[in-house]
């Protein structure tokens, strides 16, 4: 396993992140109920073991179910070998407005207390906005409220979590925010165009999404007619796959890490074998310049369209 510098946060994390949603609530392609996930004693097993594969960088939210607490009974002692990420309750109420003044602060501290309780720690190494969306990044009492809670030594650093490229280029632009969290992967490359900013603000880059829940990889699935543009175009990649890169998994994992700006790629883990299958994909030399020159060309023309969470509602995945 590789280490990256996390943007100016002073934290090194691993290449691979562990996104701890399906640890914690149902989630994902083929995932209905609680009867499809790991019982809790396996999960702390699989993050124990992700640790002994080197993996240090841990993503969770309080909206993520069992998620935070399951982390917290596995790691209360292995506290110092882990670089902890949660995620803020979502800021706007059922009617879509942001609390402000003291109900702010009041909302955000004990989400955060929550998160630190059920994570058995007395601070985050990074903590974040959940879906920062352009109205919470200009809200100056938002930017506030976290960057007191770096002052009080409870978080030591602040981002957000965003969707839209023009969400990116606002948090950049604030030089508030010491990371994002966001969606890039080879189908989808608008974010892109903003890493090499933030590598110059000193601004983490954690990107999620990177196998677009297990399309970029070789677990071949029947895809709704709907995708057949997509399916189509994802075979494109699979002509590049060779005795270097023996899978798109690794593929599309290398692709991502090879800009600068890129600290880590987030990987949604419920079974031991994506774990390892996660571990390799960072294995051996980084990709090429001259491959990722042609992959870079190779974005789906309608990137617009890759919008998985509206795929998900449609019933398409």
């Amino acid at each position: 396993m590789r280490y990256k510098k996390l943007g100016n946060t002073g934290l090194s994390v691993s290449e691979i992140s562990f996104g701890g949603v399906e640890i914690g609530m149902p989630y994902g392609i083929g995932v209905k109920d609680e009867s499809d996930m790991l019982v809790e004693e396996d999960a702390i097993r699989l993050l124990h073991r992700a640790i002994d594969e080197g993996i240090n960088l841990f993503d969770t939210a309080r909206h993520y179910g069992e998620s935070e607490r399951i982390m917290g009974r596995a790691f209360r002692e292995k506290r110092q070998q882990v670089v902890l990420a949660s995620k803020c309750r979502h800021l706007r109420t059922s009617d879509g407005t942001i609390p402000t003044g003291r109900a702010l602060y009041d909302f955000i501290r004990r989400s955060l207390d929550e998160s630190l309780v059920a994570l058995q720690t007395d601070y985050l190494d990074l903590y974040m906005v959940h879906y920062a969306d352009a109205g919470i990044l200009e809200n100056e009492e938002v930017a506030a409220v976290f960057s007191k809670l770096k002052v009080l030594g409870l978080v030591r650093a602040i981002g957000v979590s965003v969707y839209k490229t023009e969400e990116t280029q606002r948090a950049i632009a604030t030089g508030l925010w010491d990371a994002i969290q966001l969606p890039f992967n080879l189908m989808d490359q608008r974010h892109g165009q903003y890493f090499d900013e933030a590598y110059r603000q000193g601004v983490g880059v954690i990107i999620r999404s990177v196998l677009m829940r297990g399309m970029l990889t070789d677990r071949m699935q029947q895809s709704h007619p709907a995708l057949a543009d997509v399916e189509a175009h994802i075979n494109r990649y699979r002509l590049l796959v060779g005795k270097e890169y023996p899978g798109l998994s690794k593929l599309a994992t290398q692709f991502a890490l090879a800009y600068d700006a890129v600290s880590s790629a987030l990987i949604g883990i419920d079974k031991l074998q994506y774990l390892k299958d996660a571990v390799v994909t960072v294995e051996g030399n980084c990709i090429g310049e001259a491959l990722f020159a042609t992959l870079q060309g190779m974005a789906y023309p309608n990137q617009e369209f890759l919008n998985l969470a509206q795929w998900d509602k449609n019933g398409w995945l």
